[in-house]
């Protein structure tokens, strides 16, 4: 698992970057959600996104290792 990654010199943490491209990946999806009206069929919208959120960072940070 890498635990730091070059950019421009400076070195990141490998979730933080990670974390980053999540937050742009859930933004893309909740945009989608949003125009397509998927939200009606969601209980607790902001759960729901929470939710999503901790998937793609945990299925995405297995891909780490």
């Amino acid at each position: 698992m890498p635990i730091e990654m070059a950019f421009g010199g400076a070195l990141f943490p490998g979730l933080l970057v990670l974390f980053c491209v999540v937050c742009v990946l859930l933004w893309a999806l909740d945009a989608v959600a949003g125009r397509r009206g998927w939200y009606r069929y969601v209980w607790h919208p902001s759960l729901f996104r929470i939710a999503v959120f901790v998937c793609l960072f945990a299925g995405l940070g297995l891909l780490l290792f």
